[in-house]
């Protein structure tokens, strides 16, 4: 029995995964993507020319494009497609100069025009046109990254410091409508969190970015304290928007595969698999020591303990805790204790 249950997580564990890969969370994205007139492909994010080329392989061409990722990641020519390379996790030259690009690509466009937008991880910093000198972006960047400053308060913070971020750029598109393929990395899936929101109208206020630049003690310019006074677009009518990719979808489809083993299981065996009801559920975020994501697993396992089955249940982005020192952390990695 122990080995046919690893059998069957492997196999769950293996269709979750292929479900996120960017290539089928964009194939899914466009099943109902028709549009009508001239399509422009922007991607921007560490996944942005695996997005790119699986919207290729699905539309066939594209009336021009542009990729923007992270060094290292491009992995050959697109057709019709420029392909850059900037930096990450703080924005350089090239992250503004193909920005720029992406920006000339998009100006005068019709109505009847359409923009692919293909967004994931790591947008915030190759997507960017600052507002401000470049070096003071880096250096407000820089603060934020080490100041213990959480996603979302980063992001509250460089969109308003960003002609790009916030909503910003479907502005810059207008009047031709802008079809956006989000690949999620964050929790909850919050569109104008995502690298930004760059299509995505803004739910933060001036006040929390006034807030947190307080919490942190940012040292900012006159000019960037001006730029956090200055709200950001609210609608965009202009956009629709495909979230693909996500944790939710991870979990999703791995309990529909096991659902699916857990028939067939019982077809074939006495004792039966399944994976309990109760879909997707939020669960513990961000911050907490190590043990404890597990120790909210564990309760909810002792939930069904009693039901007389094996059964199984699925979690994802497991919790880091980053103590004072020189531990790594990042996704699935505590750093060591002494």
């Amino acid at each position: 029995m122990e080995q046919l249950l690893r059998q069957r997580a492997e196999s769950i564990w293996t269709a979750a995964i292929r479900s996120v890969l960017p290539d089928e969370a964009v194939r899914r994205a466009l099943e109902h993507f028709h549009p009508q007139g001239r399509v422009f492909l922007v991607a921007a994010g560490k996944a942005a020319w695996q997005m790119a080329h699986a919207a290729l392989a699905v539309l066939g061409c594209v009336d021009g494009g542009i990729v923007i990722t992270k060094y290292g990641h491009v992995k050959g020519p697109l057709p019709g497609v420029t392909c850059c390379e900037a930096g990450h996790p703080v924005p350089d030259d090239n992250s503004f100069a193909a920005t720029q690009r992406a920006l000339a690509l998009v100006s005068g466009l019709r109505a009847d025009d359409t923009v692919l937008f293909l967004l994931s991880g790591g947008g915030s910093a190759l997507f960017e046109k600052p507002l401000l000198p470049a070096e003071e972006l880096q250096a407000i960047t820089q603060a934020l990254l080490a100041c213990g400053a959480d996603i979302v308060e980063i992001n509250t913070i460089r969109k308003r410091l960003s002609a790009v971020k916030g909503g910003r750029f479907a502005l810059a598109c207008a009047p031709a409508a802008v079809y956006s393929v989000v690949l999620s990395d964050i929790l909850g899936d919050p569109l104008d969190m995502i690298a930004s929101g760059p299509a995505s109208p803004d739910s933060s206020t001036c006040a929390q970015a006034a807030a947190i630049a307080e919490k942190y003690r940012l040292v900012l310019s006159p000019a960037a304290a001006a730029l956090l006074r200055q709200e950001t677009p609210k609608t965009l009518p202009n956009v629709t928007t495909k979230i693909t990719g996500s944790v939710r979808e991870l979990c999703r489809a791995a309990a529909d595969h096991g659902a699916v083993r857990g028939r067939a299981g019982r077809r074939r065996t006495a004792g039966g698999y399944r994976l309990p009801a109760g879909g997707v559920r939020r669960g513990v975020r961000g911050g907490h020591p190590e043990g404890s994501a597990g120790g909210g697993i564990a309760e909810r396992a002792g939930e069904h303990k009693d039901h007389g089955r094996p059964g199984g249940g699925t979690a994802a982005e497991r919790a880091v805790f980053c103590p004072a020192g020189a531990g790594r952390g990042g996704r699935a990695d505590f750093p060591r204790r002494p």
